[in-house]
C-alpha cells in the first residue's frame, strides 16, 4: 500500500497549492505536521506565481492500493 502525505497551503495571493511527500514516517501527529508546515511557510522557499506560501490549509495522508490483474 502506497502512502502519500499531502500538505495543503494558501499563498499570499489567495491561491491554493499543495506539496506531497511519498512514504511519510508512521505515527505523525497533527501538531508535528502543522509545525513542519509552518516552518516551510517561514522559510519562504516555495513560490507559486510570484507569491509565497502564506497559511496552512490542511494536511492528509492518502493511502492507495494497486492490484495488478494482468501483468505482461
Amino acid at each position: 500500500m502506497a502512502k502519500t502525505l499531502q500538505l495543503n497551503f494558501t499563498t499570499a495571493a489567495g491561491k491554493q497549492t499543495s506539496l506531497t511527500v511519498d512514504e511519510p514516517k508512521a505515527g505523525l501527529t497533527p501538531a508535528e505536521v502543522e509545525a513542519a508546515m509552518q516552518e516551510i511557510i517561514n522559510s519562504q522557499v516555495f513560490e507559486v506565481d510570484g507569491s509565497y506560501l502564506a497559511t496552512v490549509k490542511g494536511a492528509r495522508i492518502i493511502e492507495r492500493n494497486v492490484d495488478d490483474l494482468v501483468k505482461a
